[in-house]
């Protein structure tokens, strides 16, 4: 039963990246199998070579991540070095990196995610992999605070208190600990100090957006939108953006950052075509904001070319308001 850990989570990603939007299971079973013989003597079998190598390989992951170099399937490997040296809660932890990452990025559902730890459980695994399994669903189901400090103490029972400071699972515990009390000064600057390692992780942008206040949570919203745009993050990060500029939160659904701002712009520019700034409409409508100030600035240079001109004039004529005004006022540039 070599690699049984392995082929589980191999299987568990698998399902939850074809599932076709089916239900999850809503119970969560508590494993109450012995641990596998095989899985118990794994790390035993290893020698001092092997191990050191194993290590090496986690480290150069981690330095992988820190340099911004976050690759699809990579947590996968990480989860198969794990389960070779026989820490088979971090395996399972990082299996759910891998899901985690996909979900924000909006390549598979919520649902789906937890489907992948599910089916952990319904197959009878080990202990460790159970109680593993059930703490990251703790983690990923927690809403209120009660729930939030369940879901830290699971997590904190079950892993190594020796963890790199950046290390998932600690990433995982400072949200727990932000989301019970954003106010927590020593957990939000240990949140601030992990953020190289999670540049590519909309969650890790999202979690710090709803934690922190002012400028910092605008800059954690921003990110957050940039690193997926239509993940299931950006829309709650973009309200977060309009509070910040004194909008209604539903305004925010509106707001493009600067960078998607520059990206629809560029492609407009190289394609010849000025329907594609349709998507930017609403934002040159809203109240006085600094997003909506940069748009307009981006759009006036284009009027330089008939082409665009004639759209932003003909878009004037067919709005109305400050819509209006303001699409003129770009076409007079």
């Amino acid at each position: 039963m070599k690699n049984i850990l392995k082929t589980l989570i191999l299987i568990s990603l698998v399902t939850a990246l074809s599932a076709c939007g089916g239900n999850s299971t809503t119970g969560v079973r508590e494993s109450s199998s012995p641990e596998d013989s095989s899985l118990r003597t794994v790390s035993a079998s290893l020698t001092e070579s092997d191990m050191e190598s194993f290590l090496q390989s986690l480290d150069e992951i981690a330095e992988l991540e820190r340099a911004g170099s976050w690759l699809q399937g990579m947590a996968l490997t990480e989860s198969s070095i794990r389960e070779h040296i026989g820490d088979y809660s971090g395996s399972v932890a990082a299996a759910y990196k891998e899901l985690a990452l996909a979900y924000g990025r909006g390549l598979i559902q919520k649902q789906d995610v937890e489907q992948g730890l599910l089916n952990l459980l319904e197959l009878n695994t080990d202990q460790k992999v159970a109680d593993a399994a059930n703490a990251i669903l703790a983690f990923s189901r927690a809403s209120s605070r009660d729930q939030w400090e369940q879901a830290a103490n699971r997590l904190s029972a079950l892993f190594d208190s020796e963890e790199e400071p950046d290390s998932f699972i600690n990433w995982m515990l400072l949200v727990c600990a932000l989301e019970k009390d954003p106010q927590d000064r020593r957990a939000s600057s240990a949140y601030r100090s992990i953020r190289a390692r999670y540049s590519q992780y909309p969650e890790y942008w999202y979690r710090g957006a709803r934690a922190f206040s002012g400028t910092a949570a605008a800059e954690y919203a921003e990110n957050c939108i940039n690193a997926s745009p239509e993940g299931p993050f950006a829309d709650e990060s973009r309200k977060i953006l309009a509070e910040f500029t004194g909008l209604n939160r539903e305004d925010g659904l509106s707001i493009r950052t600067k960078r998607e701002i520059e990206v629809i712009v560029s492609q407009s520019v190289n394609s010849g075509d000025p329907q594609m700034l349709n998507s930017l409409l609403p934002l040159i409508g809203l109240p006085d904001n600094p997003y909506t100030v940069y748009a307009i600035g981006a759009l006036r240079v284009l009027t330089s070319a008939p082409k665009f001109r004639e759209y932003f004039s003909a878009q004037a004529q067919a709005s109305r308001g400050r819509l209006a005004e303001r699409l003129s006022y770009i076409s007079r540039s």
